[in-house]
């Protein structure tokens, strides 16, 4: 459910994100670049996501 949580509001940000810079610059709107770039962000994600530890950081005193 994470991933499908994930890449749903990774497309929605990215798609609103492109259509307004695109309705600011005066250039169409290409719905297809918000899902693609969506796609690899979430993949990007769920890598950074594997990298990083779940353990807490130790203690140092």
């Amino acid at each position: 459910m994470k991933f499908i949580g994930t890449f749903l509001w990774s497309f929605l940000l990215i798609s609103l994100l492109n259509y307004v810079v695109s309705a600011v610059q005066n250039v169409h709107f290409d719905f297809m670049n918000g899902v693609y770039i969506s796609l690899v962000v979430s993949v990007l994600i769920f890598i950074l996501s594997s990298i990083i530890p779940d353990s807490p950081a130790p203690e140092k005193h």
